[in-house]
């Protein structure tokens, strides 16, 4: 072998080594746990298991998750803790669950009759929500990825026909949320606290005088259809909510920021993509709740008024009360000041509505 053949084959070999050293070891796939407050039986866990097939789809080689309905894993409302505590990596949620911990997870979840489920998704991608979900979620050793979002819900399911405001007094009602119990309280009502798969029971044997739950086509699913016989629409009580991911915060930092940003890109598609579904599921929904036979009736134009000016009491109250309640209430009624001006003048092909707004700078007084 020649002198210039032996350097060539050397500096081969030497460049061969420096690339297997470099690459290294294959890099092992990192194992997560996750839940969801959702049973099978409730199809809002659709939702989470869109976020995992999309992370594996996109990050599969790098990160495995192994989902388990809600109820199988740890008890619905103890995943909180669960992931927090890092004894799960992640739990899919609807933040109003946590409401009691802290009440600014209320309005991270839902409205009495202010946010549609478009104004959450602007919010959320270019308002400032996603930090401020995250500077809650932060104070409990987790990162958020809301990835779901459903419009307003279907409204309230009784027995007895609903008409004027009214007609909720003296109702026990399962009703979800804390700012919604409060405006049912002030109309007389109770608010009756119930997991979703408790409620078809509930209605059956009487124990509650009516419920609200999710949009038409999951509570077609629940049958709710088969214990009541009047449905009560718009859902002002809850005119949208949205859902995500808690992530422990020490398993999101043990990720790459590129794998970090495949989770979040993940959300964004589930997120929209969960608008498209949850709508198409309504109508679906509702044609099947008109052939069941059950009677629907629809809030008149004045209600629908006077509700809004209770709501806007209740946020401002609720605002009061405590700070970070505060921030985020001021930061989703900026957006919808800020927003009103192009929305305005976009009808009649607007995104939404102007809703009538709390006042701002009574919020801003509450910081």
């Amino acid at each position: 072998m020649t002198l210039l053949k032996k350097l060539t084959s050397c500096t081969a070999l030497a460049a061969g080594a420096v690339a297997v050293f470099a690459a290294g070891p294959a890099q092992a796939q990192t194992q997560w746990t996750m839940t969801t407050t959702w049973p099978s039986s409730i199809e809002l866990i659709e939702i989470d298991r869109k976020w995992v097939e999309t992370v594996e789809a996109i990050a599969g080689d790098e990160l495995s998750i192994r989902f388990h309905e809600g109820g199988s894993l740890v008890p619905t409302f103890e995943v909180f803790d669960a992931v927090g505590q890092g004894d799960i990596q992640a739990s899919g949620d609807w933040p109003g669950y946590w409401a009691g911990r802290h009440p600014a997870f209320s309005p991270l979840a839902s409205h009495v009759s202010l946010f549609n489920a478009l104004d959450s998704v602007l919010w959320i991608q270019e308002w400032g929500g996603f930090d401020v979900y995250n500077e809650v979620y932060g104070q409990h050793n987790m990162v958020y990825l809301p990835y779901g979002v459903t419009n307003n819900e279907s409204g309230f399911r009784t027995n007895v026909p609903l008409e004027t405001l009214e007609d909720l007094q003296g109702m026990r009602l399962r009703v979800s949320g804390r700012e919604q119990g409060q405006v049912l309280e002030q109309l007389g009502g109770t608010q009756v606290l119930l997991a979703g798969q408790e409620i078809y029971q509930a209605l059956e044997r009487g124990v509650i005088d009516g419920a609200e739950f999710s949009v038409p086509g999951v509570d077609i699913e629940a049958g709710f259809h088969e214990v009541t016989d009047y449905w009560t629409v718009p859902g002002w009580h809850q005119s949208q909510s949205v859902f995500g991911v808690m992530i422990n915060e020490d398993a999101w930092n043990d990720l790459g920021e590129e794998l970090q940003e495949k989770l979040k890109i993940a959300a964004e598609r589930t997120l929209l993509w969960s608008l498209a579904w949850s709508e198409r599921r309504s109508n679906e929904g509702t044609k099947e709740f008109q052939e069941a036979g059950v009677e629907i009736n629809q809030w008149t134009d004045e209600v629908l008024e006077e509700m809004q000016g209770i709501a806007n009491e209740v946020i401002v109250r609720s605002s009061c009360e405590d700070p970070l309640t505060a921030q985020v209430y001021h930061s989703q009624v900026s957006y919808l000041d800020d927003y009103a001006l192009w929305r305005g003048m976009s009808k009649p092909y607007n995104l939404g509505r102007n809703p009538d707004l709390p006042d701002l700078a009574a919020i801003e007084d509450c910081l």
